[in-house]
């Protein structure tokens, strides 16, 4: 079964046809800029031309940044408030013409995983967090998607966890890898407290280091390190296509 991943950023969206069996591109990628002030309807004319150059006519499916209930996006991060209260399954259906379902993408990127990355054959609870301007984050439980999870807000010492924990926040306070590892630890202990997950995906660009402060956290829980990269929110957002009811 093939699906049309899209990955919605503030700065490029990104699709291409994926066989979500396997969770393999069918295609090269293809990447635009985000357009200026990423409004709805620009965005979704993003979108179809992206779907156009492939020619499809089949499903969608869409990771899209900011919390996702029943289509409808409940804010905004990096692209305009006019998102907020959009329907986004039915303004992208409507322009591309073809069946859209569109989900947070964190919880996309975290589907990725589950299906063909380091949580494949996992049980009990995965957290997966992402690691970058922000923090993002997607819980699974015996491989099934709670959506809309918004972990990076949870409060460290006053601030939002993506203030403090985030790579960008590694990066602004020029922290040592020691340093950052003490940070993070910090943040994922307090989740630990909360959900005793079996285990926590670490995934965001700063996984490619991985090995530069994941052997430096002290968890009860096991820590291993996102094996997609930039493909994890394409193959997601088509696995997504089949809305959230997909186990794994």
């Amino acid at each position: 079964m093939q699906a049309l991943g899209i990955d919605i950023g503030g700065s490029g969206i990104k699709g291409a046809p994926v066989d979500i069996k396997t969770g393999k591109l069918l295609a090269e990628r293809i990447r635009i800029p985000t357009p200026n002030g990423a409004k709805p309807k620009a965005v979704s004319l993003v979108v179809a031309e992206i779907a156009q150059a492939f020619n499809w006519k089949k499903q969608i499916g869409a990771g899209f940044p900011a919390p996702i209930k029943h289509g409808v996006a409940m804010m905004a991060a990096n692209v305009s408030e006019k998102w907020v209260g959009v329907n986004v399954d039915e303004l992208i259906s409507s322009v591309t013409g073809c069946k859209c379902h569109v989900g947070n993408d964190a919880d996309v990127a975290g589907m990725a995983e589950m299906a063909f990355g380091a949580g494949k054959g996992e049980h009990g609870t995965v957290i997966m967090i992402t690691l970058g301007t922000g923090i993002g984050s997607a819980i699974f439980f015996n491989g099934h998607l709670i959506p809309n999870t918004e972990f990076g807000h949870m409060q460290m010492d006053g601030k939002d966890a993506e203030h403090r924990a985030s790579d960008a926040a590694r990066q602004r306070e020029d922290m040592s890898w020691k340093k950052y590892a003490k940070r993070l630890n910090e943040y994922l202990n307090e989740m630990e407290k909360l959900f005793w997950p079996d285990l926590f995906i670490i995934g965001g660009g700063i996984s490619k280091q991985h090995e530069k402060f994941l052997p430096l956290l002290s968890l009860q829980s096991r820590v291993v390190p996102a094996q997609f990269q930039n493909e994890a929110g394409i193959v997601g957002a088509a696995l997504f296509s089949q809305g959230t009811a997909v186990k794994f």
